[in-house]
């Protein structure tokens, strides 16, 4: 079984990425934070073996909460997700180790993401 943590600012948001992340395979998030920061204190009592992030929110952002989840933890990677993944973000991703932004938007490409970085790689463009 996968375990995944969930970090999203908006309750609606991450009830819906919930959903559809639990929806299609034997995934299920063990964990859920609305920032950075509370993801940051929460995530070791989960072990999760992904963390599926959302880029802006308040207190910490993504970007910055990733980096120190992926430098602490390299063995759980991290996805970000984003309302529009420029390639400006994914350079500044990458240099913090996160293994890739998806569009928010696009469960689809979020729970290919997921896939692909499960299975050891990274989801860039």
């Amino acid at each position: 079984m996968v375990r995944i943590f969930l970090v999203e600012d908006n309750a609606m948001m991450r009830a819906y990425l919930r959903a559809a992340l639990e929806a299609p395979r034997d995934w299920i998030v063990v964990g859920e934070a609305e920032n950075g920061c509370r993801a940051l204190e929460m995530w070791g009592a989960h072990a999760p073996n992904i963390t599926v992030m959302d880029f802006v929110m308040p207190e910490m952002s993504g970007l910055e909460a990733g980096r120190n989840l992926s430098s602490q933890h390299p063995e759980s990677p991290v996805l970000m997700m984003t309302i529009d993944p420029s390639p400006q973000l994914e350079e500044e991703a990458k240099r913090a180790g996160i293994k890739g932004p998806v569009q928010k938007a696009d469960i689809g490409s979020l729970l290919k993401a997921v896939e692909a970085v499960l299975k050891g790689g990274t989801y860039f463009r």
